[in-house]
C-alpha cells in the first residue's frame, strides 16, 4: 500500500496595507495615545499597545513591501509595526537614512538602530550617522552602536573603545535626547566583554551623573556603572560569559519588544 503523502501547506495569505491599517485603528485607545504623546509621539497615531503590535508581528511575520508601505503612511503605530516586519536583508541604504531621520518618539529610536545592525549597511551607517552634527540620525547612530556592541561579534573591541572615548568627551555637551542614547550605548559597550566592562565603568565614573530630561514620564536615566554591574550579575548567573553572549541567544529587541 503506497505511503500517504502530506497535502501541501496552503500559501500564507498576505495582509494588505488597508487591512493592516484597519487592524491598527481598531486596536488603538485614547489612553495609549496619551501615554505615547508624553513620550514624544506625534499625530497621526492610533495608540496601539505593544502587546497588540507583537500579535500582529507574529501574524504577519516578515513582509518587506508592507513594511515600506506602512512607514510611508506617516502614522506612528504603522511605523512601529513596520520596523518589526521589515526584512533587514532587503532594506536599502536610502530607506535606512529616511527612517533614521524621522524617528519621532524617544522610546522607539532604538528600533531603527537595531534594524540597521541586522542589515548589510551596519558599519557604513554607524560611521555616517555619528558624523552628523546632531539630530535624530546621531541618536539612531548611538542606538546602532549599542546594538552592535551586544550582538555583533565581528566588530573588534578597539572600535567600541573609540566610541567610549567619544562618549566620555562629548556626553555633557550633547543635546538632551542624544545624551540618553549615548548613555545606553555606554551601558551596552560595558556589557560586551570583560575588558570593555572595566573601561566603560571607569568612563562612567569620570563622566559622573548624566542628566536627561524625559519630559512628563516616569522614565529615569540609569547610572551606567550600576546598570552594567547588575546586567553582568544577571547574565553570568545564567551561565553566560557576558551579557552580550546572553543577548545573542535571544530574538532581536526590534521584534521581541
Amino acid at each position: 500500500m503506497p505511503a500517504k503523502t502530506k497535502a501541501p501547506r496552503a500559501a500564507k495569505t498576505r495582509m494588505s496595507l488597508a487591512e493592516a491599517m484597519s487592524a491598527l485603528e481598531k486596536a488603538g485607545s485614547a489612553q495609549t495615545r496619551k501615554t505615547y504623546a508624553r513620550h514624544g509621539a506625534t499625530e497621526p497615531l492610533f495608540g496601539v499597545s505593544f502587546a497588540t503590535l507583537k500579535e500582529l508581528t507574529k501574524r504577519i511575520d516578515v513582509d518587506h513591501e508592507l513594511a515600506l508601505a506602512l512607514w510611508d503612511t506617516g502614522n506612528f503605530d504603522a511605523r512601529n509595526l513596520a520596523v518589526k516586519i521589515v526584512d533587514p536583508a532587503r532594506i536599502s541604504s536610502q530607506d535606512l537614512d529616511r527612517w533614521a531621520q524621522d524617528m519621532r518618539m524617544r522610546m522607539c529610536v532604538g528600533y531603527v538602530g537595531a534594524l540597521a545592525a541586522e542589515s548589510p549597511h551596519a558599519s557604513a551607517k554607524a560611521r555616517l550617522w555619528l558624523s552628523k552634527p546632531g539630530g535624530a540620525e546621531r541618536c539612531t547612530g548611538w542606538s546602532l552602536v549599542g546594538t552592535l556592541a551586544m550582538r555583533d561579534e565581528s566588530t573588534p573591541d578597539a572600535w567600541f573603545a573609540e566610541r567610549l572615548a567619544e562618549i566620555e568627551r562629548t556626553m555633557h555637551s550633547a543635546p538632551n535626547e542624544e545624551r540618553g542614547a549615548m548613555n545606553q550605548a555606554l551601558i551596552a559597550i560595558g556589557c560586551r566583554s570583560a575588558a570593555l566592562r572595566k573601561a566603560a565603568v571607569a568612563a562612567s565614573k569620570r563622566i559622573g551623573k548624566v542628566e536627561v530630561d524625559h519630559g512628563d514620564t516616569a522614565c529615569k536615566t540609569p547610572d551606567a556603572a550600576e546598570y552594567i554591574a547588575k546586567t553582568w550579575a544577571h547574565s553570568t548567573s545564567k551561565g553566560f560569559v557576558s551579557p552580550a553572549a546572553h543577548e545573542r541567544t535571544r530574538e532581536s529587541m526590534r521584534r521581541r519588544c
